[in-house]
């Protein structure tokens, strides 16, 4: 059935049947900015065999024109839907669109078009347009049909009776800015749930360390790559057993997505799990592969390692590496120095049947032992090519020893250094964890 309009200025259609509407009144130099920098584009879907229903000119206060497309069916509508287009509007009396069997579609000629068989096309309209606004037109008996489709997702509907340019106006421009909001809000609240989901997964990465009755300090710093917010591959943690041993670990898996992370995460949670059981040395890490070629998301995936576990006197460590950088360990009016890392083990998930040697190693009294990834070694030197590295990171750590600087204080500094001398944040994950212990 088509609308009733009033008389309207004649306008050439463009080549693809888009009409051109403009407005009544000039727009005043005193016109406030319009939120839209290009004109609007509204596209009817109607079935008015006659040539499409006749849109009454619509009072635009901004002065941009207004594009007219039209529709007789959905599949006409799906191939006119451009991103261009800012708004549709759907004549609810269009016929369902949706297949039938022969029965049921001579039952449905012979009955009047139920609610629900009305509500399918504008379903349809809302799921190839799910990011437009949407506008129903109905008669003023069907009222309560057309609040539904309100509730279904039409930002609002007009009755046919009742349109006009001022009203069609009005709504095209509530529609739009509705839309435009709701897509904002749910924006809004996604960012707020995926930023919630990759707190808890961090917290995974990064966990309060079980020191307890130990006289050992500890302090960490955790970095994300640039490339992401939250989520990195780094992972550690450090407990300490019944028996007075502190065992401590750094990891970083290969790569830099949320599998990668999770895996991250997994590794420590079965770390823990482990130490906590009394393995150590060798037989933790052949587990830990064993957990890693079950849980990772393909064969290339592997994970360095790097474990210590510090005596209950805190003068002894077991330290095993699983291609993982070695330690630095700091002692007072020595510099600092790389522990030893000859005869190490490989990269887990590389060797189905690897071993990783333990190596004591003798600490002293008083010391600092720094664990970290490769992040905080490999970003650049200036504009060049040429890495820190591991002998321009003891530089730099002990230029910062030489300033008095230990604990939080110290990571933050070696952190920031790595970043300034790499000239913007660094491409890889960084963790760094450090434990100190003072005699006396």
């Amino acid at each position: 059935m088509p609308v009733p309009v009033p008389r309207q200025r004649d306008t050439p259609a463009t080549e693809s049947g888009e009409a051109v509407l403009h407005t009544a009144a000039p727009p005043t130099a005193a016109a406030p900015a319009a939120p839209h920098t290009t004109p609007l584009t509204l596209l009817v879907i109607e079935d008015d065999p006659a040539g499409g229903l006749t849109v009454p000119e619509i009072l635009d206060t901004d002065g941009h024109r207004i594009r007219l497309r039209t529709a007789r069916n959905l599949t006409e509508a799906e191939r006119l839907l451009t991103p261009d287009v800012h708004c549709i509007l759907l004549d609810l009396s269009l016929p369902d669109a949706s297949p039938r069997t022969p029965a049921a579609a001579t039952a449905a000629a012979m009955a009047t078009a139920t609610a629900v068989d009305q509500l399918a096309n504008l379903r349809q309209v809302l799921r190839i347009a799910p990011r437009h606004a949407v506008l129903v037109l109905t008669a003023e008996a069907d009222a309560e049909r057309a609040a539904e489709a309100v509730r279904v997702g039409a930002q609002d509907f007009l009755f046919r009776d009742e349109l006009d340019g001022r009203l069609l106006s009005r709504a095209i421009r509530y529609a739009v800015e509705r839309k435009r909001a709701d897509i904002a809000q749910y924006k809004l609240a996604e960012s707020k749930l995926r930023a919630q989901e990759n707190a808890r997964l961090e917290r995974g990465l990064l966990p309060n360390p079980l020191l307890e009755g130990s006289d050992l300090r500890f302090a960490a710093r955790y970095r994300p790559g640039r490339s992401r917010a939250l989520l990195g591959g780094d992972f550690y943690d450090t407990v300490r057993t019944p028996d007075g041993t502190v065992h401590a670990m750094i990891g970083d898996v290969c790569g830099h997505g949320p599998d990668e992370a999770a895996l991250g995460v997994e590794l420590r949670i079965a770390w823990r799990a482990l130490t906590l059981a009394g393995l150590c040395g060798d037989d933790l890490l052949s587990t830990l592969q064993q957990v890693l070629e079950v849980e990772r998301p393909c064969e290339e995936i592997f994970a360095t390692l790097c474990t210590v576990d510090i005596s209950p006197d805190g003068r002894r460590a077991g330290l095993c590496l699983a291609g993982h950088p070695a330690p630095l360990i700091s002692r007072p009016g020595r510099p600092a120095r790389l522990l030893p890392y000859e005869n190490s083990g490989p990269a887990l998930g590389l060797l189905p049947r690897a071993r990783w040697p333990r190596r004591q190693v003798e600490l002293g009294g008083t010391w600092s032992l720094m664990l970290y990834t490769d992040g905080l070694i490999e970003g650049r030197i200036g504009e060049g090519k040429e890495r820190l590295g591991q002998d321009g990171m003891v530089e730099m750590i002990n230029r910062h020893l030489d300033r008095g600087l230990s604990g939080e204080s110290l990571l933050e500094a070696s952190v920031t250094e790595a970043r300034r001398l790499n000239g913007g944040e660094l491409t890889d994950d960084v963790a760094v964890v450090l434990l100190s212990r003072a005699e006396g």
